[in-house]
């Protein structure tokens, strides 16, 4: 009996391990999540392969390019060819009666099995130059859709840039709020000595632990803050929601300028034009907005056309069984050729002419005055991005500075308080104030970061891989 119940209890014990160890292996193996380093760089490389908007906009301009290769198809000969066969009905054969004969002389006999095989060409000789302008059209047209979709990668390109360097921002954020608990904590240490010395009052405890408390809260919302940045980026990637992504890139801080240096409003008016100037060379909206002009005159030219004739040259290659110009009607197969010009000429269509040309005009006159707004949005967004640029070099020049500040009045602040000459409230207050100095300094170096990525957006120098 004793036997049986030590090999129950060993066999139960076995059962509850086993039972223990597939539990921690499945709380592993739900804990564990897909991780991935990531750089700028990359990132936006693997957005431009993965992204939907992307894959929509190739298609389109995909669409153009064939659309253009068949306008150019058009000033080309065509060739066809049709074969076919048809069974008639029985009639009575053509004949002629001699009277002198005593059976009729059948000239054309019926043939019930008729097989027809023709290869004809056409190609236009004169067309008004319709064909030609069409093809121009269709070429710029494509010549757009293809800028369309460069313009389209810098877009998906400075959106993923600016979900980085938000995550980084967060996650730098949360960096020093956990720092500041951190300190937080080891100053609750420090007052409850202080408190055990008579060095502190319990006031002074208790203001510390309600810091402490709140800096607790703030480490909450900072973390799902940096969760939230993640997916955000994660989605734009085309990653799943819940990768865990390790930034490797760091923003780099700007060249500063030495302090009391004049202002020179001549030479940063004429830097600005330069941008504006190169802007206007290589945005690829504006460059699409040129394509679409040249394409609306293009039509508006073929449409003009349609006032003058056209000239066509045709010809084909017949054999059939019976071959009605052979006479008479003989059933075997015979091979016959021919060839011609022929004359087209609209004399009257309703005015249908002067309605495509109108409609070609007033098509050009919109994509000259959009192509002129457009131009005008380019120069102010140019001129916007070079100010954000210059502003956020000033904030880092500054926040820069207020870190150092920051860093040497908490480093004093707090050797004060463990000597008992400065109270919790200044030793808080350092503290909150390298908080928020730290990021402000944060802060102002990622929207440099975005600064510089919209102005080479804005002037079309937006590097992508």
């Amino acid at each position: 009996m004793n036997h049986q119940w030590m090999f129950g209890c060993r066999v139960a014990r076995r059962r509850s391990t086993l039972g223990l160890v597939c539990t921690a292996l499945v709380v592993v193996t739900v804990g564990v999540r897909a991780q991935q380093s990531l750089s700028l760089d990359e990132a936006v490389a693997i957005a431009l392969q993965r992204n939907t908007t992307l894959t929509i906009s190739a298609a389109k301009a995909d669409a153009a390019l064939a659309k253009a290769s068949e306008q150019s198809a058009a000033l080309l000969p065509s060739i066809k060819c049709s074969a076919g066969y048809q069974r008639l009905s029985e009639v009575d054969p053509f004949h002629v009666t001699v009277p002198f004969l005593p059976q009729p002389i059948v000239l054309a006999p019926v043939v019930l099995n008729n097989y027809t095989s023709r290869l004809w060409f056409q190609h236009p000789l004169f067309t008004g130059s319709r064909l030609q302008n069409s093809a121009r059209a269709a070429d710029n047209l494509a010549r757009a859709a293809q800028f369309d979709y460069s313009r389209d990668r810098a877009e998906v390109a400075l959106a993923v840039t600016a979900a980085y360097w938000m995550l980084y921002q967060a996650t730098a954020a949360k960096r020093f709020i956990d720092e500041n608990v951190v300190r937080l904590q080891a100053m609750e240490s420090d007052t409850r000595n202080l408190l055990k010395a008579g060095f502190a009052t319990r006031n002074d405890l208790l203001n510390v632990q309600v810091q402490l408390n709140a800096a607790l809260l703030l480490q909450v919302d900072a973390r799902n803050d940096v969760q939230l940045e993640m997916m955000q980026l994660n989605m734009l990637i085309g990653n799943e929601s819940q990768t865990t992504l390790t930034l490797t890139s760091r923003p780099s801080p700007p060249a500063m300028e030495p302090e009391g240096k004049p202002y020179r409003q001549e030479e940063e008016e004429r830097n600005t034009r330069v941008l504006i100037a190169r802007a206007f060379e290589a945005r690829p909206d504006l460059l699409a907005a040129q394509s679409r002009i040249e394409a609306a005159r293009a039509t508006g030219r073929a449409a003009e056309g349609g006032w003058l004739p056209q000239v066509i040259v045709n010809g084909g290659l017949t054999y059939a069984r019976p071959n009605p110009r052979y006479q008479p009607t003989r059933d075997e197969f015979k091979t016959t050729w021919d060839i011609g010009v022929q004359l087209q000429f609209d004399v009257w269509n309703g005015g249908a002419t002067n309605h495509q040309i109108a409609q070609a005009r007033a098509a050009l006159a919109q994509a000259e005055a959009m192509y002129e707004q457009l131009k005008d949005y380019i120069a102010l967004d140019v001129r916007r991005q070079q100010l954000a640029v210059k502003r956020a070099e000033e904030k880092v020049r500054v926040a820069a500075l207020g870190i150092e500040q920051a860093e040497e009045h908490q480093r004093t602040m707090n050797d004060k308080y463990k000597q008992g000459m400065a109270t919790s409230t200044e030793l808080l207050d350092a503290n909150v104030a390298l908080l928020q100095a730290a990021t402000n300094h944060n802060t102002a170096l990622v929207e440099y970061e975005l600064a510089q990525a919209k102005l080479r957006r804005a002037i079309g120098a937006l590097n992508l891989p």
